[in-house]
């Protein structure tokens, strides 16, 4: 599927049963692509809960670019995708990605009307600059829940546990997951029951 954005075509990967329960929205990282095995692992997740699925190819990734450019722009183009998505469903809605796509997913969660955010490999801060955080986006959500899955080893810092619902470190990874999938889908797995059993307040 895809959708036309102010900044150009996104792509969809929609995986959705026929009467969902949820619908989550999952975006990449800067230069990756929405097939990361973190994100599956989230989606694997979703989908047993009886979600629906939808995996963001933003507009830069789609024209090619590694970098995505203007916040500003990118969170403009990101609202439209979800306007697009959630269309007249009332069905309750849930936004997340890997790094640089977390970060999306935290600056947007309040105007999106999202019910909680997953963020996965936060970037904290730029490698060896602990001076510049990005603290101030995952508090760009409150008071939309996020749970930050972030792993041991990685360069670009860990969030604060008081910054979040819930900071899971995995033990041995990178910024990249490699292994411990199951951590991540059983730290998720709570969370998306929560959040769909609200009464819903979107749509």
């Amino acid at each position: 599927m895809r959708i036309e954005t102010s900044a150009g075509p996104a792509e969809i990967e929609l995986d959705q049963p026929r009467r969902p329960a949820f619908l989550l929205l999952l975006t990449h990282g800067s230069g990756g692509g929405v097939d990361a095995k973190d994100l599956l692992a989230v989606r694997d997740s979703a989908l047993r809960l009886g979600g629906a699925v939808a995996r963001v190819v933003q507009p830069y990734r789609v024209a090619g670019r590694r970098a995505p450019g203007s916040a500003v722009k990118q969170d403009e183009a990101w609202l439209e995708i979800v306007a697009h998505l959630r269309g007249r469903k009332r069905i309750p809605l849930i936004q997340g990605g890997r790094s640089n796509g977390a970060r999306v997913a935290c600056r947007t969660a309040v105007p999106a009307r999202v019910r909680g955010v997953i963020a996965l490999s936060f970037p904290l801060h730029p490698p060896g600059k602990p001076d510049r955080s990005r603290r101030e986006e995952l508090l760009d959500a409150e008071p939309v829940e996020v749970v930050v899955v972030n792993g041991a080893n990685d360069p670009f810092g860990i969030p604060d546990p008081a910054d979040a619902a819930e900071v899971r470190v995995i033990p041995g990874q990178p910024h990249s997951f490699r292994a411990n999938f199951d951590l991540i889908s059983e730290t998720v797995t709570p969370w998306l029951i929560r959040w769909s059993e609200r009464p819903a307040t979107n749509g």
